[in-house]
C-alpha cells in the first residue's frame, strides 16, 4: 500500500513538471543550468522596448543574453556572490521589493488612527482648541517704563473702543502689531494648550467662545484677544491626509513593516527569523508575478556582472598602462587628429617673475606630474600665485592657446588678480602616447579584453539553444 502511495505521489510529481515544461519550457541550456522562456522573454522584452533606438531581433539579441549569462556564472564561479559587500546591496534592493508587501493600507490607516487618538485624547484632555483673534500692541524687551506706560495707554484706549461697538477685525487690521494676523483681522489659527506665550496660553484657554479679553501683557507687548470659537479636536477625516504624510515622511511605515515582521516570525515559531518571513514573501509575490522574480534576479546577476567586468575588463584596461602604450603603438593610425593640438598649459600669475619660473618648474619633469609640481611650489599656502589650464587643447578650447599657439585673431579671457599670461607646452600634429588620447585608447582595449573574455568564456561554458522553443519567444 506504501509503494502505491510513493508511486502514486511520483506520477503526480512528474504530471505537474510535465505540464508546467510545458507551459514555460526550457529555451537554453548554458553549463547544464535551464534558462525558462519566460526569463529570456523578459529579459528581452525589457531590453527592447518602445523607445530603445537600437532594438535587437529574437535572434540578434540570443548571443548578448548569452553572453550576459556567460559572464555572471563566471562571477558565481570566481565566489563574487559570496562577498559580504555584494550581499548586503542586494539584500537591501530584494528588501525594497518585498518590504512594503508586507503590509496594507489597512495596516497603515491603523496606525495613523492610533497617531490620531494620542493627539485626540492629549488636546481634549488640555482644553480641546480654540480659536482666538488678537490685537498686539507690541513691546521690546529693551522698553522703557515710559514706553511701557504709553502701551498700556494705547491698549485701555482700543480696549475702550471695542467695549463701546468697535469693529475688533477692523481695528486690528489698522492697528496690531502683529502683521501676519492683522491682515486678517486678528485672525489666529486653532490652537492647543502649550503653543503659545505663556500669559496668552493662559489667558485663551480661560475665555468662553465669544468673550473679549481686558489687555494683558506678555513678552511680546499687549494683546487684547476675543475668542472666536472652542472646540474638541479636529475629526480624523480633516487630519487623514496630514497624518499619512506624517508616516512616510518620518518613517513609521518602516516601523510598522519591522512590526508585521517580527510578529509573522513569533506566530511561526522559535524556528522563524525575520529573514525566513521575508524570504517567504519574496516566493509568494514571485508566484503572483513571475516578472518580479526576474526583476530581482536581474539585480542581483547585473551588481556580479559589474564587479566581474570591472575586474576583468574596466579596471584591467585602466591600470595597465604598459598594455595600453602597446596598443597605442600597434593601432597608432586610427588615432589621428583632423587638425594640430597643443599639449601643454595656458597659466596667470600675479607676479611678473613667475611666468619664467613656471616654465622652469616643469621643463624636465613628465607631462603627468604638471599639476602636483605647480601647486607645491606657487600654491601650497593661502595666496594662489598661479592660476593654471592644463590639457590637450584644441583651437576654440582656450583663448590663451587660441592666441598664442594657433595664431587667432582671438580676445583673451582675462583673470582679475592675474595680469601675467604664459603658454608652455608643445604643438602636436598628431598624438605621440596614448596618454594624448587616453580616453579613446582604454575605451578601445577594453572592448579586446571583452572580445577576449567572451571567447574564453565560450570555450569555457557549453551552451545549447533549442532553436524550435526559442521560435515560439512572444516579442511584444
Amino acid at each position: 500500500m506504501r509503494r502505491s502511495i510513493l508511486f502514486l505521489a511520483g506520477f503526480f510529481f512528474m504530471l505537474a513538471s510535465a505540464f508546467a515544461q510545458k507551459e514555460d519550457p526550457i529555451v537554453m541550456t548554458i553549463n547544464g543550468q535551464p534558462i525558462l522562456r519566460s526569463e529570456f522573454e523578459y529579459s528581452y522584452n525589457k531590453n527592447n522596448s518602445e523607445g530603445v533606438i537600437d532594438k535587437k531581433s529574437v535572434s540578434e539579441y540570443v548571443d548578448l543574453f548569452i553572453n550576459y549569462k556567460l559572464k555572471v556564472m563566471a562571477a558565481k564561479d570566481a565566489k563574487l556572490d559570496t562577498a559580504s559587500a555584494f550581499n548586503k546591496e542586494f539584500a537591501t534592493y530584494r528588501d525594497q521589493q518585498v518590504r512594503p508587501a508586507m503590509i496594507n493600507d489597512a495596516d497603515v490607516e491603523k496606525r495613523a488612527l492610533e497617531i490620531y487618538r494620542e493627539a485626540q485624547m492629549r488636546v481634549n484632555a488640555n482644553g480641546g482648541l480654540v480659536k482666538p483673534c488678537h490685537i498686539l500692541i507690541g513691546l521690546r524687551q529693551t522698553a522703557t517704563s515710559d514706553q511701557k506706560k504709553m502701551a498700556q495707554q494705547r491698549a485701555d484706549s482700543i480696549y475702550n473702543a471695542l467695549i463701546k461697538g468697535a469693529d475688533f477685525a477692523g481695528l486690528a487690521k489698522k492697528i496690531s502689531d502683529d502683521k501676519s494676523s492683522a491682515v486678517n483681522g486678528g485672525e489666529l489659527p486653532w490652537v492647543e494648550k502649550g503653543q503659545t506665550l505663556k500669559e496668552f496660553d493662559e489667558t485663551i484657554f480661560s475665555m468662553k467662545k465669544g468673550e473679549l479679553s481686558k489687555p494683558f501683557l506678555s513678552a511680546a507687548g499687549y494683546h487684547i484677544v476675543l475668542l472666536k470659537d472652542k472646540q474638541d479636536f479636529f475629526p480624523f477625516d480633516s487630519l487623514k491626509n496630514d497624518i499619512m504624510r506624517f508616516i512616510n515622511q518620518r518613517g513609521i511605515r518602516e516601523q510598522i513593516i519591522n512590526q508585521k515582521i517580527d510578529e509573522k516570525a513569533k506566530e511561526s515559531g522559535p524556528d522563524m527569523t525575520p529573514a525566513i518571513v521575508l524570504a517567504q514573501k519574496q516566493k509568494e509575490l514571485e508566484a503572483q508575478d513571475p516578472n518580479l522574480k526576474y526583476l530581482i534576479q536581474e539585480y542581483h546577476d547585473g551588481l556580479l556582472l559589474f564587479d566581474m567586468s570591472n575586474r576583468v575588463v574596466w579596471q584591467k584596461a585602466q591600470e595597465d598602462k604598459q598594455a595600453l602604450e602597446r596598443y597605442f603603438k600597434k593601432h597608432k593610425k586610427q588615432y589621428k587628429w583632423e587638425e594640430p593640438r597643443f599639449k601643454g598649459i595656458a597659466y596667470y600669475t600675479k607676479n611678473k617673475n613667475d611666468v619664467e619660473l613656471v616654465k622652469k618648474v616643469v621643463k624636465r619633469i613628465p607631462f603627468e606630474q604638471w599639476d602636483q609640481k605647480l601647486y607645491a611650489t606657487f600654491n601650497n599656502d593661502s595666496i594662489l600665485r598661479v592660476k593654471v589650464e592644463k590639457g590637450i587643447f584644441k583651437a576654440g578650447d582656450n583663448t590663451l592657446v587660441d592666441k598664442d599657439i594657433f595664431k587667432k585673431a582671438v580676445q583673451v579671457n582675462e583673470i582679475a588678480g592675474y595680469p601675467y599670461t604664459g603658454i608652455f607646452g608643445k604643438k602636436l600634429k598628431t598624438p605621440q602616447d596614448y596618454q594624448d588620447v587616453s580616453a579613446q585608447v582604454v575605451a578601445d582595449y577594453q572592448d579586446v579584453l571583452e572580445k577576449e573574455w567572451v571567447s574564453q568564456l565560450r570555450k569555457q561554458y557549453t551552451v545549447v539553444i533549442n532553436r524550435d522553443i526559442l521560435s515560439t519567444v512572444n516579442n511584444h
